[in-house]
């Protein structure tokens, strides 16, 4: 099923703030806080794409239009980055208030300096991601340099940004010289990640190596190789996503019921699967060192926050298809360019299959399609439709199996 985007309003401090809210459909492991960058809006793709992406990894994120911008209410002009931090805050207010305090911060240019800032004001947050983020806040200056003579002379002046035209004041200026960035990174106590593009023309990835460099552990860096500022590709802005999900999942998991209630550890070739106070059927899965989530759908009286059992099984057959089928090619130098494989399972009667050895009742059947691209022959094709059926998995499922199940401890 697929989640909900919904336009809500919240007070600010200078009149009412737009938001969006995008959920899971199901119940969110946690809830995120987006900040924008300098002079964007909620809605811009980066933001979209990346809210969007971590609902449907189960994650809810609010992200708004702070004072002045987009759809929110007040003067652009009489903003500041405190007016920003306080934005900020009064969306964790909101968040606290009517769902749940946001347990993850993204920021986002100078929104990422803007969460580095709020997250000690927000006891909730265990974790803060920032992309393309500036070290100082006074680097979003870099953007009107030529008016700052203006600026300090006249009291304020238009600057140009993004092809739209909007008015800064001194206090704006005098307002970055006060916040002491180093001391409040220093001071996080909260898991960080730093993204940031290697060639980013706005903001140069020395910003990064300066957070990085100011924060405690735990703290990760992530280059975003071959990204814009403002991720306007959508694989870039995907792949953020998919990081900041698997990246803060261990922190948000870890303190909201998801992480495994058990005194059983995982040693090697072992899997653990244990019950997640946060739903009737959510399971946390505990695999080859990787942690992920199974349920039941909403029809089924789930949460729908992961795959379900069926699902999973799916998943470990394909998977295992096309590890094997590209395993050969490479071997035999055949040039398969891509491989993927679809598949569906079904309760069938038996005699609804003619080769089956079951001849009463009803069986399962597990459909297959695999998609083979690039330059092969019809001999080629046909011998790694072959290999297909010779993934361990499939024989696995084809030969005789013994679940041998003990009580823990027994």
């Amino acid at each position: 099923m697929r989640g909900q985007n919904r336009k809500i309003t919240f007070e600010g401090n200078q009149g009412s703030l737009a938001a969006r809210l995008d959920s899971p459909a199901g119940k969110p492991r946690a809830y995120a806080l987006f900040a924008h960058c300098f002079t964007c809006s909620k809605d811009i793709f980066a933001a979209s794409r990346i809210a969007g992406a971590l609902a449907e990894r189960g994650i809810a994120v609010l992200r708004f239009d702070f004072t002045g911008l987009g759809a929110s209410d007040g003067e652009f002009a009489n903003t500041n980055f405190s007016s920003n931090i306080g934005d900020l805050l009064k969306a964790a207010d909101y968040l606290r208030s009517e769902y749940e305090a946001p347990a993850l911060l993204i920021g986002h240019s100078l929104g990422g300096a803007a969460v580095l800032a709020a997250a000690g004001e927000i006891p909730e947050t265990r974790c803060v991601a920032t992309i393309g983020a500036p070290y100082d806040p006074e680097h979003v200056i870099e953007n009107f340099r030529c008016k700052i003579g203006e600026i300090e002379e006249q009291g304020e002046a238009e600057v140009q940004l993004g092809g739209r035209t909007f008015r800064i004041q001194k206090q704006f200026l005098d307002d970055l010289a006060i916040h002491d960035q180093e001391k409040r990174i220093g001071a996080l106590r909260k898991a960080l990640m730093v993204l940031h593009a290697p060639r980013d023309e706005v903001v140069s990835i020395d910003n990064a190596a300066d957070i990085y460099a100011a924060a405690r552990h735990p703290k990760s860096f992530v280059a975003l190789d071959g990204a814009d500022h403002l991720l306007t590709r959508r694989s870039d802005a995907e792949y953020a996503a998919e990081i900041i999900a698997a990246w803060a999942g261990r922190y948000l998991d870890g303190e909201t019921g998801h992480a495994p209630r058990t005194s059983m550890q995982v040693g090697p070739g072992q899997t653990i699967v244990s019950e997640s106070s946060s739903g009737k059927f959510t399971q946390n899965i505990v695999a080859g060192g990787h942690r992920l989530l199974a349920d039941e759908p909403v029809d089924f009286g789930g949460d729908n926050t992961g795959p379900s059992p069926y699902d999973l099984l799916l998943a470990s057959l394909g998977a295992c298809t096309a590890m094997t089928i590209r395993m050969y090619a490479d071997h035999k130098k055949l040039a398969l360019e891509h491989v993927a494989v679809r598949l569906e399972h079904k309760k069938i009667h038996t005699e609804d299959c003619a080769d089956c050895e079951t001849k009463d009742g009803r069986i399962d059947l597990i459909q297959r399609e695999v998609e083979l691209v690039g330059d092969l022959s019809k001999q080629e094709r046909g011998r790694l439709m072959e290999i297909a059926d010779k993934c361990p998995v499939h024989r696995t499922l084809h030969s005789e199996v013994k679940v041998s199940t003990r009580e823990a401890g027994a």
